[in-house]
C-alpha cells in the first residue's frame, strides 16, 4: 500500500501592518461589533477559515478511510492458526479405473496439480517440474505421491490419463470422476477453472482456463506449501526437503 502524506493547511502570511491590540477585552468587542454591524471584513475571514476547517476534516477523514479500506483483512480461508484450509476429503478414479479416496494416500506427502491432458503449455510444463523435482530428491522422493487431478472430466477418460501420465513420472496418479466430483475437489483446494470455447469450435473443441497451482500436502492430509506457476525443479526439490526432513 502507497503510503499519503498528509499536506499541512497553508498558512496565511502575516500581515505587514498589523494594528496593535491593547487588551482582550478590546478585541472581544470589536469582533462582535464587527459581526453584529455586517462590517463584512471578519465575517467573510471567519468563513474562509470554516471553509478551510471543513475542507481539512473531509480530506482527513476520506484519508483514513481510504487506509483502512486498503489494509489486508482476515481471509475467510484461514483457521484460527493462520493455515489456510486447502483440501479435504475427496473420491476419484485413477488412471486404472479404481476409485479411490484422500485417505488412500495418508502416510505420503502429496504433490497435486489441477489441470487437463489438453492443455497445451502451462499443465505440461508444471507436470515436467513436478516430474524432475522429484529426481532431485533421490531416495527421498519415495515419500512424495505425484498427482494430476483433471478440471476437464468431460474428455479426461481414465484410458485417456493413463497414457498422458506416462509422459512424465512413473508414480503419478492421474484423477478423474464426475463433474459434481470435479467441482468438489476444485472448491475444496481452491481451484478456478472455466470452459472457453470459440464462437464456431464443435463441441468437444474448446480450452480451459484455470489457477496453475502445485499443492503440498502433508501424510496427515493438511496443506503445507504450493508453488505457483513457474516454479523451477531446484527451487521445488528444496522446499520439499526442508518439509520432509
Amino acid at each position: 500500500m502507497t503510503e499519503k502524506t498528509k499536506p499541512k493547511p497553508k498558512t496565511k502570511s502575516k500581515p505587514q501592518n498589523k494594528p496593535k491590540r491593547e487588551n482582550k477585552t478590546d478585541a472581544k468587542d470589536f469582533t462582535e461589533r464587527a459581526i453584529q454591524s455586517g462590517s463584512g471584513r471578519l465575517n467573510w475571514v471567519v468563513l474562509a477559515l470554516l471553509i478551510v476547517g471543513v475542507a481539512i476534516l473531509v480530506y482527513v477523514s476520506g484519508f483514513k478511510l481510504d487506509d483502512e479500506a486498503k489494509l489486508p483483512q482476515k481471509s475467510e480461508d484461514q483457521l484460527a492458526g493462520g493455515t489456510p484450509t486447502i483440501g479435504g476429503p475427496f473420491t476419484l478414479v485413477n488412471q486404472d479405473g479404481k476409485t479411490v479416496t484422500d485417505k488412500d494416500f495418508r502416510g505420503q506427502y502429496l504433490m497435486i496439480y489441477f489441470g487437463y491432458t489438453y492443455c497445451p503449455d502451462v499443465c505440461p510444463t508444471s507436470l515436467t517440474y513436478m516430474s524432475d523435482a522429484l529426481d532431485l530428491l533421490g531416495d527421498t522422493a519415495a515419500r512424495v505421491t505425484p498427482m494430476l487431478i483433471t478440471i476437464d472430466p468431460a474428455r479426461d477418460t481414465p484410458e485417456h490419463l493413463k497414457e498422458y501420465a506416462t509422459y512424465f513420472h512413473p508414480r503419478l496418479h492421474a484423477l478423474t470422476g464426475s463433474p459434481e466430483q470435479i467441482a468438489a475437489v476444485a472448491k475444496a483446494y481452491r481451484v478456478y477453472y472455466s470452459k472457453v470455447k470459440g464462437e464456431d469450435a464443435t463441441e468437444d473443441d474448446y480450452l480451459m482456463d484455470h489457477s496453475s497451482v502445485t499443492y503440498v500436502m502433508g501424510p496427515d492430509g493438511m496443506f503445507r506449501l504450493h508453488f505457483s506457476h513457474g516454479t523451477d525443479a531446484e527451487t521445488m526439490a528444496s522446499r520439499l526437503r526442508d518439509i520432509i526432513s
